[in-house]
């Protein structure tokens, strides 16, 4: 990987950090208790305490890959970064963009 293309990845991870920081703060606003004091009605109750575990999944998925894009940004530098650890063939950015943690390519991925 060349310096030109480690930019252009630099800037593609920053702006995947921004959309998983607007969607962390989207989430945020979901993930409040459902009051059982509110006259919703049972059902109704149970919908929004359902509609609130998924949201919490989605906000904790948004913390650990915007976690994982940070580590990927910090080590973007290092010669290694982008390179197949068991063959040695460059890593797809949109590999490395969906799983930052990626330190093998596809086809060595998927023969494990």
């Amino acid at each position: 990987m060349d310096l030109e293309e480690r930019e252009e990845l630099k800037r593609e991870i920053l702006n995947e950090m921004e959309l998983q920081e607007n969607q962390i703060e989207s989430l945020k606003k979901s993930v409040k208790p459902v009051a059982p004091d509110n006259a919703i009605g049972r059902l109704t109750r149970m919908e929004a305490i359902g509609s609130k575990a998924i949201s919490e999944a989605s906000l904790n998925s948004s913390r650990i890959k915007l976690a994982k894009l940070g580590i990927a940004l910090e080590k973007i530098d290092d010669p290694g970064f982008g390179v197949c650890i068991r063959c040695s063939s460059p890593i797809p950015k949109g590999r490395i963009l969906l799983l930052p943690e990626s330190v093998v390519c596809v086809p060595c991925a998927e023969a494990k």
